[in-house]
């Protein structure tokens, strides 16, 4: 038995199936951030001078570099998926919504390699 009506059923309406997995990737990347913003605080804060070599040398250390990047891509991914949600539930134009999400999408990948080329860089010594 379904509680679907037939013309509901001949069009397709109905649950996309893709929000459970929207919300799971939320929550998992809301749990990953706990401890790397931790740890990014707590490791800032133990340092001597916030000037850069100082930064510079704690980046250079592999681990520190690698949860940094990994600290700015989750904030990156995290952040997408609470604005794409935005934009999915407010923006009723199907054309300007198409438009909005890639350019949202286009904005968080820029945004997201540009901290982790800076990253990477301050930790590489370029």
């Amino acid at each position: 038995m379904s509680l679907r009506s037939p013309l509901g059923r001949v069009l397709g309406l109905g649950s996309a199936k893709d929000g459970t997995a929207h919300w799971w990737a939320q929550r998992v990347s809301a749990a990953a951030l706990i401890p790397l913003t931790l740890w990014f605080a707590v490791s800032l804060l133990a340092l001597p001078a916030l000037d850069y070599g100082t930064v510079r040398a704690w980046l250079s250390v592999p681990l520190s570099s690698l949860l940094a990047v990994l600290l700015v891509a989750v904030t990156t991914y995290h952040s997408y998926l609470g604005t794409s949600v935005v934009i999915e539930d407010y923006v009723h134009s199907t054309g300007t919504k198409l438009l909005s999400l890639l350019l949202l999408r286009f904005l968080y990948v820029l945004g997201g390699g540009a901290g982790i080329l800076a990253i990477l860089r301050v930790a590489f010594g370029s």
